[in-house]
């Protein structure tokens, strides 16, 4: 059984077995034992958010039957590609993602669930069953299953502190009271941790901006690497708990991925790893394997389209520009941050000689560092429909180990300098308009194994022309007061 001594997660520690051994039982005896009053059913629609259904528990009778059966719900109010006539669906628990809800006023349970259709089988286009089906054909493919981090990037806006002023563009990594608001970021992660979520760190970000009396400071808490489906459910938990944190602070908190036009942006990267037969398989310990290679001109070859799953707002495109820390140019490199792909430090060799020059009395040992070698994709933020985005990333690394020139295509993609500065490199998407074209022309690609139903992919492009902003940034030059508008209009994205 797996050491569960240190676990943050309530509930594991108080069952006494790790999550994904959470059986009903397990879940009707604590609510017995904890005097649980309510249930929270949640789940992820077609706009990418986390949505609620309350019960009061009644009697035990009762909630074995919602835990076994579940509840129907209206699908034409939550899809948009759901016909009325045919909109009623399930949803039904995963007992594996079961917390302690950490702001109720009473205890209250809450589990993630999934969508099943009327005769019972999963909802095809539903969020988390398109990231399972990706999945699921990426390991029938190739034996390969995707692992993936999450770094969910904020802003924290408050009033203008006149004794220990913030810089602006100088937070990173900045302490209090230099840096406003870590009690929120610290509050958050805590609660999550509770909740079931691998956090592996959080810290001030680079984004320090002062406008009409307002500080907004930004903040980043990165995850673990875990199967892409629990990462895409971490990501959207933590968008809620930090929303909720943030408001009993009085705060107002945005993911947008711009909020003033000239300062930096707020991303929402993802590390990568590919696992086989239970080994990691993008480093040998001395570099990056094939695997990683191909699955590196996975993305790149499909990183237009994927910028309709990862940037789905007209203001993704303010910050998708030059010298904001934010990729344009359709490449990748080794620690360079103006690349779409990086491929960020790795510890090849050196983790041993570190821990023993900083600590003499600490014996010399074997470090193994292959597990720890991920590649980032750095266009998606915080607009993303993080499970639709993750399956695509599932997509790309599929064709990225089956391509028969994905190697070739990884060698000349490289770049060792600055991005930028190249005028011989593809281009991401400029618009919401020229993703959904980017997408309709790879169609066959994400459909591929009946990962992304067709339509899905209809919906998704209609959502992205229905905004209208090719050109936007040429039509909007110079106007202040519309810029303002439309990042106002998208402040609370995702």
């Amino acid at each position: 059984m797996p050491d569960i001594s240190l676990t943050p997660h309530l509930l594991v520690r108080e069952i006494g077995k790790p999550a994904a051994e959470f059986t009903k039982s397990d879940l009707v005896e604590l609510v017995e034992r904890r005097g649980i009053r309510m249930l929270n059913f949640r789940y992820v629609a077609g706009d990418g958010r986390l949505k609620k259904l309350n019960f009061t528990i009644n009697s035990r009778e009762h909630l074995d039957r919602v835990l076994t059966l579940g509840e129907r719900v209206d699908g034409s109010s939550l899809f948009p590609f759901v016909a009325a006539s045919a909109s009623d669906l399930y949803v039904v628990p995963r007992y594996r993602t079961a917390f302690l809800n950490p702001f109720a006023e009473e205890p209250t349970l809450d589990l993630m669930c999934s969508f099943y259709d009327v005769d019972g089988n999963p909802l095809a286009s539903a969020p988390e069953q398109v990231l399972r089906r990706a999945q699921a054909y990426l390991e029938e493919t190739t034996g390969a299953r995707l692992e993936a981090l999450g770094e969910l990037e904020y802003y924290l806006f408050s009033e203008v502190d006149s004794i220990y002023p913030i810089v602006e563009q100088r937070g990173y990594h900045e302490a209090h009271p230099y840096s406003k608001w870590g009690s929120v970021r610290r509050e958050t992660m805590m609660r999550l941790a509770e909740m079931g979520a691998q956090i592996k760190y959080g810290h001030a970000e680079v984004g320090n901006i002062v406008s009409d009396n307002q500080e907004m400071v930004q903040h980043e808490i990165e995850f673990l690497p875990v199967p892409i489906e629990e990462a895409a459910d971490q990501m959207v938990l933590a968008k809620w708990v930090l929303r909720e944190v943030a408001y009993r602070h009085g705060l107002q908190v945005s993911y947008a991925p711009k909020i003033i036009v000239g300062q930096a942006g707020s991303g929402m990267h993802f590390h990568t790893r590919l696992s086989r037969d239970g080994r990691y398989t993008f480093s040998d310990g001395q570099g990056l394997t094939e695997d990683a290679r191909k699955v590196i001109a996975g993305y790149l070859q499909r990183a237009a389209s994927l910028t309709a799953w990862g940037n789905t707002v007209p203001t993704s495109y303010l910050r998708l520009v030059p010298h904001q820390e934010a990729p344009t140019s359709i490449c990748w490199g080794d620690r360079n941050r103006s690349v779409l792909v990086r491929v960020p430090l790795g510890w090849r060799g050196v983790g041993d000689r570190m821990v023993h020059d900083a600590n003499p009395l600490e014996p010399r040992q074997e470090v193994d560092a292959t597990a720890a070698q991920t590649v980032e994709v750095r266009s998606p933020d915080g607009s993303a429909q993080v499970h639709l985005l993750l399956a695509g990333l599932a997509v790309a690394a599929r064709t990225g180990l089956v391509g028969q020139d994905s190697l070739e295509i990884a060698e000349r993609l490289y770049v060792a300098e600055d991005a930028s500065g190249r005028d011989d490199l593809a281009q991401l998407p400029a618009s919401c308009t020229a993703s959904a074209e980017a997408l309709l022309a790879d169609r066959a690609v994400y459909e591929e194994g009946g990962v992304f139903p067709p339509g899905l992919i209809d919906a998704q492009a209609r959502m992205l022309r229905g905004y209208g902003d090719d050109q936007l940034s040429e039509r909007l030059f110079g106007n202040a007061e519309a810029l303002s508008a439309l990042v106002a209009e998208h402040l609370h994205v995702g």
